[in-house]
């Protein structure tokens, strides 16, 4: 079973930074895109971002576009996400997520692999 390892997240105070990591447990070469997700607490969890392995192409949700960027370092097998100008509305749990097929890159239902999770925390 595929695993994914977020870490980078933690406490932060309104404007600041952060960088997750997702490591997978195995080589995603022939993967179709990789994506963070993120929930906060009593809502839905909602998609952020998204890169294509082939392609290197990525996508953003609104709320976040101009603030977070998403890269892949292929050798080290990792995929960021880079967070900047964090606010408290962006306080969550953040999720990487993995699809070998395609799909709709904003539908949770598109990806097979899923990570536990690292919260971010956003202080006013």
């Amino acid at each position: 079973q595929v695993q994914l390892v977020e870490s980078g997240g933690g406490l932060v105070q309104t404007g600041g930074s952060l960088r997750l990591s997702c490591v997978p447990s195995e080589r995603t070469w022939s993967w179709y895109v990789m994506g963070w997700f993120r929930q906060a607490p009593g809502e839905e969890r909602e998609y952020v971002a998204a890169i294509f392995r082939g392609t290197g192409g990525s996508g953003y949700a609104d709320s976040v576009k101009d603030r977070f960027i998403i890269s892949r370092d292929n050798e080290k097998n990792v995929v960021y996400l880079q967070m900047n100008s964090l606010r408290p509305d962006d306080t969550a749990t953040y999720y990487c997520a993995g699809a070998t097929s395609g799909g709709l890159v904003k539908m949770e239902s598109t990806y097979h692999y899923w990570g536990q999770g690292t919260q971010v925390t956003v202080s006013s």
